[in-house]
């Protein structure tokens, strides 16, 4: 994950670029990930803030082809119905065994003292072994429930790139205490999925800093 403001010469342009943008008092990591060839991309769990979110895009000319979600809880899903609309692009994901939770994003709001979110409708559901394209690039899906029933996650093989949502932190996991939540299942989502993926694969979780599978296999009390 490179910084999109350094300088780039035009032979040493990486693969792709992701520009974090923390949004909501939640201070969720809503993504910009775009091809640094073509400036085409998509935006990753836009949960809020769409201001802030379409002044990121406009300043790094981002040409925005879909909105990717992980999965359906307020933070993650907040903003995407107007953001869908300003851009006028389809939304992927997550798989739908979280409509219910989307469908009733206004009780979620309602819940953190928000107003105004409305709830999106998907134009693609996204199950295990589906790809998504992003960014010119191919991420495999895996479905990974236990922090919401339908979460998914994104991962790009050739690039050793997964964007985790919240099931898997920097030193911790998703919370299994929301509705459609299970400790037993994430765990195991975590075990027999993303483990599985390498030591060497980095991971851009849904809130706080990235890491590594290998460090996180190591030393994330939660996976011993």
């Amino acid at each position: 994950m490179s910084d999109p403001n350094a300088p780039q010469s035009q032979d040493a342009l990486p693969p792709i670029q992701i520009l974090i943008i923390p949004v909501t008092s939640f201070q969720q990591n809503c993504s910009l990930v775009w091809s640094p060839e073509t400036k085409k991309g998509a935006v990753v769990d836009p949960g809020g803030d769409v201001p802030l979110i379409l002044k990121a895009i406009e300043e790094h000319g981002v040409d925005v082809e879909k909105i990717v979600l992980t999965h359906g809880h307020i933070d993650h899903v907040g903003g995407a119905a107007d953001l869908a609309e300003a851009l006028k692009v389809p939304v992927e994901g997550p798989h739908e065994a979280d409509r219910v939770l989307i469908e009733r994003v206004k009780d979620q709001a309602r819940q953190f003292g928000l107003s105004d979110v409305k709830p999106v409708e998907p134009d693609r559901w996204l199950v295990e072994g589906d790809t998504m394209e992003m960014a010119g690039r191919s991420f495999e899906v895996f479905h990974c429930p236990g922090h919401a029933p339908g979460h998914v996650v994104f991962f790009d093989r050739e690039l050793r790139l997964a964007i985790s949502g919240d099931v898997l932190f920097a030193g911790s996991v998703g919370r299994t205490d929301l509705p459609g939540g299970d400790h037993d299942t994430l765990i195991a989502s975590i075990k027999t999925k993303l483990l599985p993926l390498g030591d060497d694969v980095s991971f851009l979780p849904g809130h706080g800093p990235a890491s590594t599978i290998g460090r996180e296999r190591e030393n994330n009390p939660f996976l011993r």
